[in-house]
């Protein structure tokens, strides 16, 4: 399919600022794209846009003219297959077949026709779980496979994937791209792809496309001329240069480093209620987190990382083994495993950063996000603005301060959650994921202010597929296996 734009924008409802502005651009049918841009400059609207969905997902105001094979987007629909940042926005159904289903009934797919083409999608990603799976049941990084492989099935004429490896290993992310490349090959697919694992797609793709923040475009041409060209301006902007460093310096050591929170023989999962038996997502840990040091908790896709850290958080029940939480961390009133703690008690302790950004947004306004945690302390206005505004500078969300999480991208979402548990200077920080979906300039801000908070004192739990990031940061590494 064919993609035009001549003077397009969008702004969002509510914003005065538009999320992309004066594009003009032409995609030749088949051709293979990578999509680039700092943080925010509109990429993911730009794929919503030729998906067909704004309007419908959002409020706003379009600009000029968008078209997908000489007609607009919306009147186009099932001829493109869009995957978005967030792959549990785009879980519909409760087993993993009926899922990737979906897109081809819509469609009007013969019965026969859908199953094949079900299990060649589920295959081609790599999500190795029968059609029968519950949906909840996945990871991650196997909702993100889920969510590609529904797209697969659909045999679109415009693919259009955004961040597709974000949640992956890096042998899952080879996989996935290989997997994308077999079937437009296959198909003749228009490819875009928004990815900020440039080295990842950057000998694979035709051309590379860079959109400004500011409007327009500031980069259009193959892989080897943008970035020979533009190699300087682009690292300026925040776009990943291939062979580019990433220009952090960890800090020194903090002093003693305390234990403050052990784990032992420690098994996760999900609790059995009723008649249903546990599920067991890990087994076997041992860990200590403490102050002044960094653990990266790594593996594959499924391992039970993210329910790990959710456990060690105090937000889920272990099911066996022991947590020892240290006098420091039980100072103050809170009695017991932090699972039972009050969400008071958590706030200064403990501090958990989601995987998915939109798991823990509960305002309409950005600044009041990061209030809700000091305002549940019982801090001033005055005392939570001091708290506040710093970290909304420093992570380049004050220009959005009175908007609403929902409507950000989502390297800023990323940033605002990130800041929504730094807020409340716990003593234990858990991450899951967080350097993912940024572009260069905020992945180095993010590492140098995690980094900056170990070199304090702070205890650092990092789940990370960034390998860059555990190699930076991790002073202690836990790799984590399926049970």
């Amino acid at each position: 399919m064919r993609v035009t734009a001549r003077g397009w924008g969008w702004r969002h409802a509510g914003r005065r600022r538009a999320a992309v502005s004066g594009l003009d651009l032409d995609i030749a049918p088949g051709e293979r794209l990578l999509l680039l841009g700092p943080s925010g400059a509109g990429k993911s609207t730009l794929l919503r846009g030729l998906a067909g969905v704004l309007g419908d997902a959002e409020d706003g105001e379009a600009a000029g003219e968008l078209l997908v094979d000489g007609i607009a987007p919306a009147r186009a629909r099932g001829s493109a297959g869009l995957v978005l940042q967030d792959p549990d926005a785009q879980v519909v159904l409760a087993r993993v077949g009926d899922d990737i289903a979906f897109g081809c009934e819509n469609l009007g797919v013969a019965r026969e026709e859908i199953w094949r083409r079900v299990d060649e999608a589920r295959d081609a990603v790599g999500l190795k779980v029968p059609r029968d799976h519950p949906t909840s049941a996945l990871s991650g990084g196997q909702k993100q496979r889920l969510a590609l492989a529904g797209a697969l099935a659909m045999r679109p004429g415009l693919l259009l994937l955004d961040e597709p490896t974000a949640n992956l290993d890096p042998p899952g992310a080879d996989d996935v791209r290989d997997a994308v490349l077999a079937a437009v090959a296959v198909t003749g697919a228009t490819l875009v792809v928004v990815e900020h694992r440039v080295a990842l797609w950057a000998d694979h793709v035709d051309r590379v496309i860079v959109i400004s923040a500011e409007g327009g475009i500031l980069a259009d041409g193959s892989p080897s001329v943008v970035f020979a060209a533009h190699g300087a301006e682009l690292t300026a902007a925040g776009v990943w240069v291939p062979g580019a460093g990433h220009g952090v310096v960890p800090r020194q050591r903090a002093g003693e480093a305390a234990m403050l929170l052990a784990a032992s023989d420690l098994a996760v999962g999900r609790a059995g209620r009723g008649r249903r038996e546990s599920q067991v997502a890990a087994s076997g840990i041992d860990l200590v987190l403490r102050a002044g040091r960094t653990l990266a908790i790594t593996g594959p896709n499924g391992a039970g990382k993210s329910t790990l850290a959710e456990t060690l958080a105090g937000l889920r029940q272990p099911l066996s083994g022991e947590l020892e939480v240290s006098d420091a961390l039980l100072r103050r009133g809170a009695v017991g495993a932090p699972n039972r703690w009050r969400s008071r008690e958590l706030l200064t302790r403990i501090g958990m950063v989601f995987q998915s950004p939109e798991h823990q947004l509960l305002t309409a306004r950005v600044y009041d996000e990061l209030a809700v945690g000091p305002r549940a302390l019982g801090l001033s206005e005055s005392e939570v603005a001091t708290r506040v505004e710093p970290l909304l500078e420093r992570l380049r969300l004050a220009r959005l301060a009175q908007a609403n999480p929902f409507t950000l991208s989502g390297g800023e979402k990323r940033r605002l959650t990130v800041a929504t548990s730094l807020v409340t200077e716990p003593a234990v920080l858990l991450l899951d994921e967080p350097t993912y979906g940024q572009d260069a300039r905020t992945w180095r801000e993010l590492a140098d202010l995690i980094d900056g908070l170990r070199a304090n004192g702070t205890a650092i739990g990092l789940v990370s597929h960034d390998p860059e990031l555990v190699a930076l940061l991790a002073d202690d590494t836990l790799r984590v296996s399926s049970p």
